[in-house]
């Protein structure tokens, strides 16, 4: 199986919807995807993912799965004590890396100004309900990898999210620090990324990365497109 993450448009953050740039960046990456061969469209349920994904669901002539798990991660102080730039996570991890701190390893992530973010309890709920879909896919975790338990896995599906909760996806499926993946992919709005799971019924397979953070159907912030 494929999963192909994609970003949402540009946004009008207050309205949860997309803007007009938005919407030429949504059509732009359905394009961008009408040659994957995708069968099944999923989206957050937040507007401006599902908005950016009614594009591609028009192309392939498919109905949009919503998920509430892939909604936009929280942030924030979880006791109402300080917290560095109010838990923002893509702030949180370059003042990391300013104080010298390892992003690979989570230790730095025990202590405070950092620990008290509620993002920790986000991206365990992102990893719970990304088990359970998963599985619905005929994929069950074991460990760090997963076993193929489905019959009918060799498909492309398209999932429309957010740039935190899609790196607390990623680093759920990769096993990856949340933080390091905040500060190395830094999605770009509609940017791709591609993962690929063994379709052999019984064996254990790791995710791969087929592409990472693409976004060459936008320039300088206006949607192009070109094959």
């Amino acid at each position: 199986m494929r999963i192909v993450l994609v970003r949402h448009g540009h946004p009008d953050y207050a309205n949860d919807c997309l803007t007009p740039l938005g919407h030429e960046q949504a059509k732009a990456a359905a394009q961008r995807l009408s040659g994957e061969g995708i069968s099944e469209v999923f989206s957050s349920t937040n507007n401006r993912a599902y908005e950016t994904a009614e594009y591609t669901a028009r192309l392939f002539s498919k109905d949009i799965t919503k998920l509430g798990f892939m909604k936009e991660i929280k942030w924030g102080s979880a006791d109402g004590e300080d917290i560095y730039k109010d838990g923002h996570p893509w702030d949180t991890s370059l003042y990391a890396v300013s104080q010298g701190f390892d992003l690979m390893s989570e230790g730095w992530t025990k202590q405070k100004p950092f620990s008290n973010n509620i993002a920790f309890s986000e991206l365990e709920r992102v990893a719970e309900s990304a088990d359970e879909w998963l599985m619905s896919l005929g994929y069950k975790r074991e460990g760090t990898a997963y076993r193929v338990v489905g019959e009918n896995t060799d498909r492309t599906i398209a999932l429309f999210s957010h740039g935190g909760s899609s790196s607390a996806l990623l680093s759920h499926l990769l096993n990856l620090p949340f933080f390091y993946l905040c500060r190395t992919l830094c999605p770009d709005f509609t940017a791709i990324t591609v993962l690929c799971l063994s379709d052999e019924v019984g064996s254990l397979t790791f995710p791969t990365i087929e592409l990472a953070n693409d976004s060459r159907h936008i320039r300088r912030g206006k949607a192009t497109y070109d094959m």
